[in-house]
């Protein structure tokens, strides 16, 4: 074991006491009051210069040492969901209904962790932006961060991120250059009919029936217009419609999740719902409005950024503990708007036989904190010699 990962070891306990604090108080996106004042407090102890209420509730604490001139970036996530969690122990959430099942509290205690250690050594030459990011379950955090001038205040030559995955094994790092997670288009179809009695449907122009038809056709965009080398997911996650089974309503509301992985087929896709939708409503004689979400984007990871992450964590934790190329998946980051404007490079630390992100048994495993902290700090120690 390096000695860096022993120092970070042995101050794994007060990580875990910092990650269970968020995980007992979760807040949801651009609800984290509570969460930005405990992560700053901390931070301004440790000499950091603190910037609070950036899109929001989101927070940079910036650190310079020595004559460098070079600025990095590294970004955690505070966001939790709206999931009503099943796990029992003493850290166990206690907001009802609100939960860290994505492990977003141990991607912030990782980058305490780190912090606290860069902040009592100060062995780096440059300055440091640590990026604490609301909202990164709806994808608005970030986009909220840069509207509101995070690489205009805080300038930075690159910018990095981590992610835990459950069913990767626990405490590796995996890497991969180019796309690496796809975008997401959250959609909402409204179809408007005619209400009726629900024995007279000859009296109704029914948007249930048309909403059914609709449901089905969309599942033709992936399966007979994206290639087998491509990758894209059309959702229909909710269909709310009436609330009497002797009432024909008067709407149907589609909620979609639509994910790609490749710009151009994210253009074919939503063209696609688009002409689909369009065609069903005029079948069916009822009215229809697409409400289009915040456009989706690519997570595109920099091949030379990437590939030097990569060496860093094989120089700290050891070759078998690096995995390149790792995995790519249809879930979707908004680091993937950082990356638009800024090179660098989001990596995976392996949750291990977990239940899956999102669901209600899902925990963080804080054997993990050390790992994710030393990688955070040989990273600073790499780019900012």
């Amino acid at each position: 074991m390096s000695t860096l990962l022993n120092a970070l070891t042995a101050d794994q306990e007060q990580m875990k006491a910092w990650r269970h604090h968020m995980h007992q108080h979760p807040e949801v996106a651009f609800e984290e009051h509570n969460t930005a004042r405990y992560i700053a407090d901390l931070l301004r102890g440790w000499g950091y210069e603190v910037t609070e209420n950036i899109g929001k509730t989101g927070l940079v604490a910036r650190m310079s040492c020595g004559d460098g001139k070079k600025s990095i970036g590294l970004r955690a996530d505070t966001d939790a969901l709206a999931v009503q969690e099943m796990i029992e122990g003493g850290h166990k959430s206690t907001i009802p209904g609100k939960s860290h099942t994505c492990g977003h509290d141990g991607h912030s205690a990782m980058l305490l962790g780190a912090a606290h250690y860069l902040a009592h050594t100060r062995a780096f030459n440059g300055t440091v932006n640590l990026i604490f990011q609301p909202a990164e379950e709806i994808m608005g955090g970030a986009v909220a961060m840069i509207k509101d001038g995070l690489f205009e205040r805080f300038p930075m030559d690159a910018v990095f991120g981590m992610h835990n995955m459950p069913t990767l094994e626990r405490g590796k790092l995996y890497f991969t250059a180019g796309p690496v997670m796809a975008a997401v288009d959250n959609w909402e179809i409204v179809l408007t009919g005619k209400g009726s009695h629900g024995s007279m449907p000859e009296k109704s122009i029914d948007p249930v029936v048309a909403g059914a038809s609709l449901v089905m056709a969309l599942q033709t965009i992936v399966s007979r217009n994206v290639g087998a080398k491509d990758s894209a997911v059309v959702t229909v996650g909710a269909f709310l419609a009436g609330d009497a089974g002797n009432v024909i309503p008067q709407t149907a509301t589609l909620r979609l999740s639509i994910r790609s992985s490749a710009p151009e087929t994210r253009k074919l896709v939503l063209d696609k719902v688009r002409a689909i939708t369009a065609a069903q409503a005029a079948s069916f004689g009822v009215g229809h409005e697409i409400v289009e979400g915040p456009p989706g984007a690519v997570l595109v990871n920099d091949p030379v950024q990437t590939a030097e992450c990569a060496d860093v964590a094989r120089a700290l934790l050891g070759d078998d503990q690096v995995v390149m190329p790792g995995p790519t998946f249809m879930g979707s980051e908004d680091f993937a708007y950082y990356a638009q404007h800024k090179p660098g490079s989001y990596c995976f630390i392996g949750n291990g036989d977990t239940p899956m992100v999102h669901h209600p048994m899902y925990d963080f495993d804080d054997r993990n904190l050390p790992v994710g902290a030393a990688y955070w700090v040989a990273l600073v120690q790499h780019y900012l010699k």
